[in-house]
């Protein structure tokens, strides 16, 4: 089965590093015109360079788009600018994120507003953006990279567990009204993948061990006996996004080597 994303335009956010630069080299491989969007202007750059270098089909383009999507103001901007670059937007990976854990009584006001601003109502505001070209088109993906936890959160989980878990109901209600009108909204829901956030947790532990140790050694406990890599996560993604997920809508799907105890 051959998957192809040509005359598409996909807007990935949280897309300079990890899973979101994984899913735009995929999606550029696959002929997409793809938008990145993500704070740091370097690492975007670099992120850039680096997609351009493939050999793509005619037609694959990639551009870069920094802004903070936490401010409802940037995102209108950028939706705009990738608008007018790329045309109409086909595909829309929500993958914006960062670890936000603590013990619920330690948690303030102000964590809990960044962290749904950030991960829920940035997701919430570009779908709302997306969603009339992609309905009167009659073609749309949206993709929501969420984490396992939203379905089996743990303690000291909270703010991002409470704020995947509200990513997962959006997919769903979307799902619903999006089905009419081939408006097909997914979520993949993160384990232990090899990305940048991994990188910052082995950091802040301040351990002996290279990263690399740390990988194998964390991979040793899960199910599969390793980590999942970022290309992993973004080979199911270009399923979903490409014409092949005809008739797959409002699925949550774990992307994590059997380490849910949620199916």
């Amino acid at each position: 089965m051959e998957l192809t994303l040509h005359n598409r335009t996909a807007l990935i956010t949280g897309a300079s590093l990890g899973i979101g630069f994984a899913m735009a080299q995929v999606f550029y491989s696959a002929g997409a015109r793809v938008a990145i969007i993500a704070r740091r202007e370097d690492k975007l750059a670099e992120a850039k360079s680096r997609i351009s270098s493939v050999i793509a089909p005619s037609g694959a383009r990639i551009e870069k788009f920094s802004g903070d999507v936490e401010d409802p103001a940037t995102i209108a901007r950028i939706y705009r600018e990738v608008e007018a670059s790329l045309g109409p937007v086909d595909i829309l990976v929500n993958n914006a994120g960062r670890a936000a854990v603590k013990p619920f009584m330690a948690i303030t006001d102000e964590e809990w507003r960044s962290d749904i601003d950030f991960k829920l109502m940035a997701a919430i505001r570009l779908s709302r953006l997306v969603w009339p070209a992609m309905q009167a088109n009659r073609f749309g993906r949206i993709i929501n990279i969420l984490n396992i936890g939203a379905k089996s959160p743990g303690a000291r989980t909270a703010p991002t567990t409470v704020t995947r878990a509200a990513g997962m109901a959006l997919t769903k209600v979307m799902s619903a009204e999006g089905a009419p009108h081939n408006i097909l909204v997914n979520a993949l829901l993160i384990g232990q993948i090899r990305s940048d956030q991994i990188r910052r947790t082995h950091e802040s532990l301040g351990s002996n061990q290279s990263l690399e140790e740390y990988i194998t050694e964390f991979g040793k406990r899960l199910p599969m006996g390793r980590m999942g890599e970022a290309e992993e996560v973004a080979n199911l993604g270009l399923f979903l996004a490409s014409d092949a997920s005809s008739y797959v809508t409002g699925c949550a799907i774990n992307v994590d080597g059997g380490l849910s105890p949620a199916v």
